[in-house]
């Protein structure tokens, strides 16, 4: 039987507390198997615009997650395929971070695009 409900108490969490006050939470559920721990951490960022970001951070066997709000919605990105680094992929937005360094891009902007945000992780 998989470890869904395990992970469902972080992943709800992390939406919650990411979601901005116009946005209602909604529940899901990932099933792992049964014997993968769920861990769970929370980085905040202060970006180069002055404005700041909170990850949540939710990693269980082979799911990585990373939870945010950004702009009037929550994003729930799951990680991918990445040359270097971390690369977190949710609806359109890309969450690559590298070390401290992150940055946010608007993957239906192309390639060549500035990003949305560029940040570091604050000690």
């Amino acid at each position: 039987m998989p470890k869904s409900a395990a992970l469902l108490p972080a992943v709800l969490a992390a939406a919650v507390s990411a979601c901005p006050a116009k946005v209602q939470a909604a529940e899901f559920t990932v099933a792992v198997p049964e014997a993968a721990a769920v861990e769970r951490r929370s980085v905040a960022y202060a970006c180069e615009d002055g404005g700041a970001l909170t990850v949540d951070y939710i990693n269980a066997a082979d799911v990585s997650l990373a939870v945010f709000a950004w702009q009037d919605a929550t994003v729930v990105a799951a990680v991918g395929p990445s040359g270097s680094g971390a690369r977190y992929v949710g609806g359109r937005y890309v969450w690559w971070t590298k070390g401290a360094a992150a940055t946010l891009h608007d993957a239906l902007a192309g390639p060549d695009a500035a990003p949305l945000a560029s940040c570091r992780a604050t000690p």
